[in-house]
């Protein structure tokens, strides 16, 4: 299965970033992935849902996911996150400080893409 993917929910077109399960050194390539996805796409267009569920960050990655939620921000009309737990709030707050972004975080892919599409 593809991790960089677009999912219809309700009509509506949702970029799934799926770095569930990855280890450290397996984010930054997928950063990349989904930056050329991005790029492509008209100012404020996307709908983006991240899950990150059980993904393993060390200092590389969490500096490349605060400059990777700082680049999608001209892009992206509202976001949302899974699998924040732990010590990934501590890291889920400094990158929403360092990218001045309001990336929503929930307990389910499901009720993500449901306030996605009702916040579009």
């Amino acid at each position: 299965m593809e991790r960089i993917r677009f999912v219809q929910h309700n009509g509506k077109e949702i970029l799934f970033l799926d770095f569930s399960e990855c280890k450290a050194g397996e984010v930054p390539a997928l950063i990349a992935e989904s930056k050329t996805v991005i790029r492509t796409k008209p100012a404020n267009s996307l709908l983006t849902l991240t899950d990150v569920t059980n993904t393993r960050f060390d200092d590389n990655v969490t500096a490349g996911m605060k400059e990777f939620a700082a680049h999608n921000k001209p892009y992206v009309k509202a976001a949302a996150v899974v699998g924040i737990t732990g010590l990934k709030k501590i890291l889920f707050d400094a990158v929403m400080v360092f990218s001045k972004r309001k990336i929503h975080a929930f307990d389910s892919v499901e009720q993500a893409k449901a306030w996605l599409v009702s916040n579009s």
